[in-house]
């Protein structure tokens, strides 16, 4: 039985019309808060069948909270490793999900590597969170739903790309089921942009740093799968700022009544903004990552702040 859930395709109304049709995959309504539950389900299973008795795991937040989540289920102890970085309320959440919760690293890069470490000293197996085929696997189900779910193929795809686990998945899902044809517009915030300046250079990219609200797209390094597909198929590559991420948080939130981090926010930030790109699009499907390093007290900062 499936860990992750099959998540509903909303219409979003408030920017729907006759030359336009723009639907939402509500991952963010994952019993873990994001769409990291359905690679994890998927590489954990595996881990634990080839008779791992400890996961460790490295994670911003939210592919840790998927694979504690997945532990517990499976009556697996799991280690998550975080940098300094994560909030408290997600670091809480961890240990509530019975995940052990290791701070280290000021970026998410320096956490994986002591990840890495530890995993070898307690004999246990090893999760990353975004660079590994299974992960891919489990994220590309997405696809198959959305197959079975829109009446017209999208022409256009949206989606968040931190290390780029998701957006690998989504290719996969679309290569199989013959959808190239379906652009895909892969979206980070300015501050963390490891694909993006890398689709520029025509080679992987080391970021010097990672400067976002959105703490969860904070990969120095795109996952090298990322990259390959974004040169060879119907992607583009698109930043956007912290304040329109941040402002589509807030306008989510008012339409769906459903929180939702900057890094999901990067994404829906395009349709809300109608940014001239989407213009020759009219069946467009936005993925709602979700995220749970988020609050109503932050979304209303948010409003405060960013829509004056």
């Amino acid at each position: 039985m499936s860990l992750y859930v099959k998540t509903p395709l909303v219409d979003m109304l408030s920017l729907n019309n006759s030359q336009r049709q723009v639907q939402v995959k509500m991952d963010a309504w994952q019993p873990s808060g994001s769409f990291k539950l359905r690679g994890m389900d998927v590489l954990c299973s595996q881990m634990i069948h080839d008779g791992a008795s400890r996961l460790v795991s490295s994670s911003g937040g939210n592919a840790g909270l998927s694979a504690a989540y997945a532990g517990r289920k499976s009556g697996i102890p799991v280690t998550v490793v975080v940098p300094d970085t994560t909030d408290a309320e997600t670091i809480g959440r961890l240990r509530q999900e019975g995940a052990e919760a290791i701070v280290y690293g000021s970026v998410w890069d320096e956490a994986d590597e002591y990840a890495r470490q530890l995993a070898e000293r307690v004999h246990g197996a090893y999760i990353p969170p975004f660079d590994h085929p299974l992960l891919w696997k489990g994220h590309s189900t997405i696809v198959d739903e959305l197959a079975e779910q829109c009446q017209t193929r999208p022409d256009c795809i949206i989606l968040s790309v931190g290390g780029g686990g998701l957006f690998c998945g989504v290719m996969e899902g679309l290569l199989r089921h013959g959808w190239t044809d379906t652009t895909v517009i892969a979206v980070e915030t300015e501050g963390a942009a490891s694909l993006h300046v890398s689709c520029q250079a025509g080679h992987l990219v080391t970021l010097d740093g990672i400067h976002t609200l959105a703490t969860s797209l904070g990969a120095k390094r795109v996952a090298a799968q990322a990259l390959d597909y974004a040169l060879h198929y119907k992607v583009i590559s698109y930043t956007v700022s912290d304040a329109a991420a941040a402002r589509a948080c807030v306008h989510f939130a008012d339409e769906f009544r459903t929180l939702i981090e900057p890094a999901c926010g990067a994404s829906l930030s395009l349709v809300y903004d109608d940014v001239p790109i989407l213009r020759d699009f009219h069946h467009i499907v936005v993925e709602a990552c979700g995220g749970a390093k988020i609050s109503l007290d932050t979304i209303e900062n948010f409003r405060s702040e960013y829509m004056k």
